[in-house]
């Protein structure tokens, strides 16, 4: 597996790609697999915005049938096994309840819409939905005593962020470039295609020809077309798509409920609130619909959507949660398809693939809105788009491929479901690395998949050496409980983290549980590889790839 370090520049690609969330990253992956020149480049770290801020499932969007969008709800339901099998490590099936409340809506409404639901595609391994009688069910202990019915039905949950750098990754290994903390400062159309500027972190910049330009943005498209972009008379394109800036927020608290189950609960203004397990100690709620003017807005909980969860979960919940009792929270911009619907709630999660070609010249391709869910299918649509456009068509290939971490069939052998396989890579990990604590195996399990060994080499082995630690002293000094210097050199190394928050909010979720000062360890250590780093690159040794 290539390292991700740029030992060297993409200068000449087929496809530069601005943006790296789930859209770009998906989009870079299904071009590298077509066998073009692709170069991903991302201003901050991948996954930084609204990427990681997501409610982090997989579904069809039960309450969009409500508003008739049988076809994007169609769309997601096709991808949800298939991603589910994609990336068992990083995704796996969760089963939702829905405490029944007939002033809200009657139950033959709620039967209705999970048949159609469970029909809109094809399912195979998932169960179907069903009734509840939760006064005997063990997700009815944690609701108050008046809901003694419901329905429940699956749907999927997926690590958001470490999904986007697995497509990142991937992409890499076909042929990709990827750069982070890289700025794209100007970009302009020519006869010979895209001449496109780029700022790296330290300042340096770096001049790009590409023969097609993709703007996947997300919430900052509209502002890349309006300052960035230029056409051959070094005028602004004008996007024909609006977009509706829409904040997302969620709020972390102790677990209030034992059992695995998440709820879907029918709020007073007719949203839903979903409650979810988090990170085996934690509770996650949401999510809020709050419309913004500016992206500055779209990072910030508002005191009002705090009360407003607690107030909405409050409804269900047997014991009531507080405001004071979140441990943290974290909002993200949705740049959604203006569609004039008077509630933010009901805008369409529906996206739009906007090709700017005027008399042959050289490919822009606008990205604009889209879901967690139907990245692929997205992507997948791009990259055909692209191909024409360029007069290269080349076969689409994601719809039965594995992400990076997902292939377990060398533990585990033939393929069954996705939650069985990944049980059996499990105890096959603790066959082979009982020295491994059970709680550092089944995180490295869930993060890394069948790459789990890559982070076993010894800390001074070099990667192609293939030495594997066989004690926790090889993993090297345990910088914060669970987190060693191999981790952290692995995804220096092979994921682009360059920060503590890199690690400790993106790539896992350890700053949930580590304390102040444990944070502030890795923040240590990171500046320290830092500087040495510097130290050598100023004395002309070579920096460790």
């Amino acid at each position: 597996m290539p390292s991700i370090a740029p030992a060297s520049f993409a200068t000449d690609v087929d496809v530069l790609v601005v943006g790296g969330g789930i859209n770009g990253a998906g989009i870079a992956r299904d071009l590298a697999g077509r066998g073009l020149r692709v170069l991903l480049v991302e201003r901050d770290d991948l996954a930084s915005h609204t990427s990681s801020c997501s409610t982090k499932l997989i579904h069809g969007g039960l309450r969009y049938l409500e508003q008739y969008r049988f076809a994007l709800v169609r769309k997601a339901l096709a991808e949800r096994e298939l991603l589910l099998r994609a990336m068992p490590h990083l995704a796996w099936p969760l089963r939702f309840v829905m405490p029944q409340q007939p002033a809200m809506r009657p139950a033959w409404m709620i039967r209705a819409g999970l048949f159609l639901y469970d029909h809109l595609a094809r399912r195979s391994w998932l169960p179907a939905s069903r009734a509840l009688d939760l006064r005997r069910d063990v997700a009815g202990a944690a609701l108050q005593p008046q809901y003694t019915r419901g329905f429940s039905y699956a749907d999927g949950w997926v690590d958001d962020a470490r999904l986007v750098l697995a497509c990142a990754q991937d992409a890499v290994e076909r042929g990709a470039t990827v750069h982070t903390r890289c700025a794209c400062v100007h970009a302009a159309r020519d006869a010979a295609g895209w001449r496109v500027t780029l700022r790296h972190g330290d300042g340096r910049e770096q001049q790009v020809r590409a023969r097609a330009l993709v703007n996947a943005a997300g919430p900052w498209a509209a502002q890349l077309l309006a300052t960035i972009v230029r056409d051959e008379a070094g005028l602004p394109l004008r996007e024909h798509a609006q977009l509706r800036l829409v904040r997302g927020s969620h709020i972390v608290l102790p677990r209030q409920f034992s059992h695995n189950d998440a709820y879907l609960f029918q709020a007073s203004d007719r949203r839903v609130i979903f409650a979810l397990p988090y990170e085996h100690d934690f509770t996650l709620i949401g999510t809020t619909d709050v419309e913004v003017d500016t992206l500055a807005q779209g990072n910030v909980v508002s005191a009002a959507e705090v009360e407003y969860l607690c107030r909405e979960a409050n409804a269900f919940l047997r014991i009531p949660v507080r405001a004071e009792q979140m441990l943290w929270c974290y909002a993200g911009v949705r740049p959604l398809l203006e569609d004039a619907a008077a509630d933010p709630a009901a805008a369409t999660r529906e996206y739009r693939l906007e090709l700017n070609q005027p008399q042959a010249a050289a490919p822009l391709l606008n990205v604009w809105g889209g879901k967690l869910t139907t990245f692929r299918v997205l992507a997948a649509e791009a990259g055909d788009l692209l191909c024409r456009a360029l007069g290269e068509p080349r076969a689409a290939w994601t719809h039965a491929a594995l992400l990076p971490g997902g292939d377990l069939g060398g533990w585990v052998g033939a393929a069954q479901t996705p939650p069985v396989d990944f049980s059996r890579f499990l105890q096959a990990l603790a066959a082979n690395y009982p020295w491994l604590p059970t709680a550092l195996r089944e995180r490295w399990a869930r993060a890394y998949g069948s790459r789990l060994p890559l982070l076993l080499r010894t800390p001074h082995a070099q990667p192609a050496s293939g030495a594997e630690a066989q004690s926790l002293a090889e993993l090297g000094a345990e910088i914060a409980p669970g987190l060693h210097v191999a981790e952290l050199r692995y995804l220096q190394q092979m994921e682009w983290a360059r920060s503590a928050d890199d690690v400790l909010w993106r790539r896992s979720k350890l700053g949930l549980h580590y304390s102040a000062t444990q944070r502030a360890a890795v923040a240590e250590w990171f500046a320290a590889a830092a500087s040495a780093a510097g130290t050598r690159e100023a004395s002309g040794v070579e920096t460790e790839a």
